[in-house]
């Protein structure tokens, strides 16, 4: 027996409520609010993910019996942890045109020179326009082995056709584009509302489970910036990956927000080519490419994302305010943490910088949240300031307090390697992280305790 149900769900959160509301009270969204009816039947079902139907011991389960299956792009393989886990759900979220269709191709393209079935199911484009794209990015050609080999594409927005085509094809990889595009009969709402993307997420997650098929979902973004229904499938998905970075340059970044099999926030950097996203082998040199040695206001930094330790520059104008009110300008680096060291540095060093314009800006278009980066940040403000270039073939790291004490850092030798790498000969860190150090003869390692020490080693003498 079956009854109709509405409820009204907040399309921004999930929030769901029995009557129409002006202001989620979840997200705070305004006029966010959307009927939705389903049938709510009496009877409800329980489903194993993995085939289990009761407990098992952890003892008795093998982790051996379904390696990761390698794509030959290190750059994707490093965000993912080592590569693709069978079984798994993947998210790949970003802005329109970033290459988030262009770089799920080329993996379909690489596992199928492997001897790998691939579905790839688009509710936004035909085949036609796929195969098209395929030729023009991969060089896919109708004639001869390409891409169409073991690539099967499906124009469908069925979730029911979708599930159909995959037990019948059986194939080591599938992906859904996009999963706003896709709905399920058992709802009556339209596609891309927040009942049908829970409901098509939780569906293709019971698949991915139960035939042991890794799927990737592409996700849209809202206006903000974040992936449309962001509460409902970041929970259900077993990995969320984020194009960031500007999409004018030639390079994309992808994070990895979220990994239930790897490390989170590990990055990959791939370059836009006019055979697509091709990985950068070494992404420090990337960032530091068009750099002036001998800039004022320029400094280089280690940041470590994930796993990976990078070198990038950190750029910082400090001019005379024309209004009361200074300004504090921040691309891509936290505003609130750029306002509580500007502060730290006027009341510590009694530099009068209250009156000035700070801008700072990561050159590259990466987003930096590490702590480590402040020493970095200072001192490329107080090179600013003084219209004087650090010293050369410097490196700095080191988190600040509020009292003016440089403090340690994690992972200090991956850091120095990358910086030996790249040809620095100078390496300012926190004296905290000294004796965790072995002795390092290509580089000088010039330890710093308190922000008063700071100008007596970033400048000349």
């Amino acid at each position: 027996m079956s009854r109709q149900q509405s409820e009204f769900e907040c399309q921004a959160c999930g929030y769901a409520a029995a009557k129409w509301l002006g202001r989620c009270p979840d997200c705070g969204s305004w006029n966010s609010f959307v009927e939705e009816r389903r049938v709510a039947s009496s009877t409800k079902r329980s489903r194993a993910t993995d085939g289990n139907a009761g407990p098992v011991r952890m003892s008795e389960i093998s982790s051996a019996d379904a390696p990761r299956i390698a794509t030959s792009n290190p750059e994707f393989d490093r965000v993912l942890g080592g590569g693709i886990v069978p079984g798994s759900l993947v998210l790949v979220g970003g802005e329109p045109g970033v290459g988030k269709s262009t770089l799920l191709l080329q993996i379909s393209q690489l596992l199928q020179e492997r001897g790998r079935r691939v579905l790839y199911v688009s509710g936004e484009e035909s085949a036609q326009q796929i195969k098209m794209r395929a030729e023009r990015l991969l060089g896919a050609s109708s004639q001869g082995p390409g891409i169409e080999e073991e690539i099967y594409l499906l124009a469908e927005s069925n979730l029911e056709k979708i599930i159909d085509a995959v037990k019948e094809l059986r194939p080591a990889l599938l992906v859904v584009d996009s999963v706003q595009t896709a709905f399920s009969e058992a709802l009556d709402s339209a596609p891309g509302s927040i009942s049908q993307v829970r409901q098509v997420a939780a569906q293709l997650l019971h698949l991915a489970k139960s035939e042991h098929v890794p799927v990737f979902l592409i996700g849209h973004v809202t206006k903000d910036g974040s992936i449309a229904g962001p509460k409902a499938l970041e929970h259900i998905v077993d990995a969320v990956l984020y194009f960031e970075g500007e999409r004018h340059h030639n390079h994309r970044i992808v994070r990895a927000v979220k990994n239930r099999f790897g490390a989170a926030n590990e990055l990959g950097v791939f370059e836009m080519t006019a055979r697509g996203l091709l990985p950068v082998q070494n992404p420090s040199a990337l960032f530091l490419r068009e750099r002036e040695v001998s800039h004022p206001g320029s400094a280089v930094i280690c940041a470590l994302e994930g796993t990976r330790p990078l070198l990038i520059e950190v750029q910082a104008l400090v001019s005379d305010s024309q209004y009361s009110t200074a300004r504090r300008v921040s691309s891509g680096m936290d505003y609130n943490r750029i306002s509580l060291l500007v502060a730290m540095l006027e009341k510590r060093l009694g530099f009068h910088l209250m009156g000035c314009d700070i801008y700072v800006n990561a050159a590259g278009g990466l987003e930096i949240h590490e702590p480590a980066a402040d020493l970095g940040i200072v001192s490329a403000v107080l090179s600013s300031f003084r219209n004087r270039p650090l010293v050369r073939d410097a490196v700095l790291f080191g988190e600040l307090g509020l009292s003016g004490e440089v403090r340690p850092v994690s992972q200090v030798y991956p850091r120095i390697r990358e910086a030996i790498a790249l040809g620095f000969r100078k390496c300012i860190l926190p004296s905290g992280n000294l004796p965790l150090v072995d002795q390092v003869q290509e580089v000088e390692l010039l330890p710093v305790k308190a922000i008063s020490d700071l100008s007596d080693l970033i400048f000349e003498p």
